[in-house]
């Protein structure tokens, strides 16, 4: 299986239009400064001595002896780095996300894991294991080398409709399954999509996800700005519909080469920007497409389209299959070759070390990562 937990596309915020973020009071673990992005300030709250216990969590040491041999840094997480992690017995590589035991946040990676493990999809990436020793949480899955959605669409720039209508039927897919279980992702964009060996898409970092039922309202505020639904960015009450408003934002941009309204810093000033931009798809594109953008941007969640069975009936994908099995086989042209372009390399590292770590350990990892 050739996909990943968070891929090599992932960056710091002055080289992304956003990053995920839960806005509010200032608490949280201690992160390296060296993983900040410029201006922002380390947590500086104690760390738990007490390991957490959770079944969902069984105590081991990591790493593990000869077994395990770090291989280098993958990117920073909201609570911790995620390192890629060589297990020799195996002979395969895997990602590991590494997360600082706070009270304050175990209580999410807790629902991280549960969520992960319930998702067995062909267009979700899938949990494979889950440990902790007496500071550290951690997640692993499968490593990815193909990146995710955004590296290709910033060597793009714009996909044609037909490219776009297969990754919005994968993606709409995928929310449709999470939220039959009563999840919401809570942060659908490029970044958290990853790309399969085929070209296939994976929806990725269920990290900001919750389960909620049908007819039950959230109020936190999270996500990553350009990509929050006018719901979202006033403090709710929100719902399943506000990943589809995401999903709406990220086909936006695969097909226009840029996004509706510009990322702003502060979710006040971005809610200002949302609430009187009239999202105008140009005429040049067609009509079923316009549609269905029109549909999922829709500022009132209770007028937008919010469900998999609406989705499926929307003009743009006619004549085209919903079926995992026939969707998996369809080509993905335009993916494999964009993996042959000159720059990948450079794209997918944004500025990331991909050297081999020597004597890695979590506790001294701001000394240990090396960021170019």
């Amino acid at each position: 299986m050739d996909v990943g937990f968070l891929s090599i596309m992932r960056d710091s915020i002055t080289h992304r239009l956003g990053h995920s973020a839960v806005f509010s009071a200032g608490c949280g673990p201690l992160v390296p400064q060296v993983l900040l992005p410029p201006g922002d300030k380390a947590q500086t709250t104690e760390v738990d001595l007490n390991s957490v216990f959770l079944p969902e969590f069984p105590h081991r040491t990591f790493p593990e002896g000869e077994r395990h041999k770090i291989l280098g840094f993958i990117a920073k997480g909201s609570y911790g780095p995620i390192v890629r992690v060589k297990d020799n017995f195996k002979d395969q590589v895997f990602a590991v996300k590494v997360e600082i035991i706070k009270n304050k946040v175990v209580d999410q990676i807790r629902e991280e894991v549960i969520i992960q493990r319930q998702l067995e999809h062909p267009f979700i990436h899938s949990l494979l294991d889950s440990w902790q020793t007496q500071r550290h949480l951690f997640i692993m899955c499968s490593h990815c080398s193909h990146g995710d959605l955004h590296t290709y669409w910033s060597l793009k720039s714009q996909f044609e409709e037909k490219e776009v209508r297969l990754f919005a039927t994968e993606l709409g897919s995928a929310l449709g399954f999470i939220h039959d279980l009563g999840i919401m992702h809570r942060d659908v964009k490029m970044e958290n999509v990853l790309v399969s060996d085929r070209g296939h898409l994976r929806l990725s970092d269920f990290g900001l996800s919750r389960r909620l039922k049908r007819g039950g309202r959230a109020f936190t505020i999270c996500g990553t700005m350009q990509y929050m639904a006018p719901e979202v960015l006033s403090g709710g009450p929100y719902s399943h519909a506000a990943d589809w408003w995401s999903l709406g934002i990220l086909m936006f941009a695969l097909v226009t080469g840029k996004f509706p309204v510009p990322a702003e810093l502060d979710h006040i000033a971005m809610l200002s920007k949302v609430r009187n931009c009239h999202y105008v798809i140009p005429e040049s594109y067609s009509s079923t497409l316009i549609l269905l953008l029109t549909e999922l941007l829709c500022k009132s969640p209770a007028h937008r389209l919010r469900n998999l069975e609406s989705f499926q009936m929307q003009p743009f994908f006619r004549g085209f299959s919903f079926d995992p099995l026939i969707l998996q086989k369809t080509p993905t042209d335009i993916i494999l070759q964009l993996r042959g372009h000159p720059d990948w390399t450079v794209k997918a590292r944004r500025g990331l070390s991909l050297e081999d770590f020597n004597n890695f350990d979590c506790e001294e990892v701001s000394l240990e990562m090396n960021v170019l």
